[in-house]
């Protein structure tokens, strides 16, 4: 795998687009290496993600941007999985107020695998999530981290062939 024959400062720069540049994740993530593929890249990115001190975990999921963050605040990539081109006020509004419970209850940002999904669909995704334990949403936020990632790193791998 190219990726495992790179020095680590390269590997963190090509790895940075895929997890919003979380520095002290990405540094972990080099000193993993070989992965071998991007399987294993991708669970292991789970793994150390799910294994790393609380405020890494927190430092790692911070690194995405708020859902109906302002567009010129998020990067390329968040913008495409956000759909800002089909924005709804409504869902904006909601999901303000949604996004401060949220950080305000559990001190770390909401973040899910859009996957293209609408923002509206995501407003009774994340008013539920305000329900649940914090040790289970922090885990669900870092899984989702690593999709998203996985789910760029797939887009870019098709685009570059």
């Amino acid at each position: 795998m190219d990726l495992d024959d790179l020095p680590a400062d390269e590997f963190v720069a090509q790895m940075a687009p895929l997890f919003e540049g979380a520095s002290r994740f990405l540094a972990r993530l080099a000193a993993g290496r070989p992965f071998g593929s991007p399987e294993a890249l991708f669970e292991a990115a789970e793994r150390i993600a799910l294994e790393m001190p609380q405020p890494e975990q927190r430092e790692l999921i911070d690194a995405h941007p708020r859902l109906g963050s302002p567009p010129a605040s998020v990067s390329a990539a968040s913008f495409r999985e956000q759909g800002y081109d089909r924005e709804a006020e409504e869902a904006i509004d909601a999901l303000d107020r949604l996004n401060a419970e949220y950080e305000t209850r559990f001190g770390f940002r909401y973040c899910v695998f859009v996957n293209g999904r609408p923002r509206a669909a995501l407003v009774p995704e994340l008013e539920a999530a305000l329900a649940r334990d914090p040790v289970h949403e922090r885990d669900r936020a870092l899984r989702d981290v690593v999709a998203i990632a996985r789910d760029r790193f797939a887009k870019v791998s098709v685009a570059g062939r």
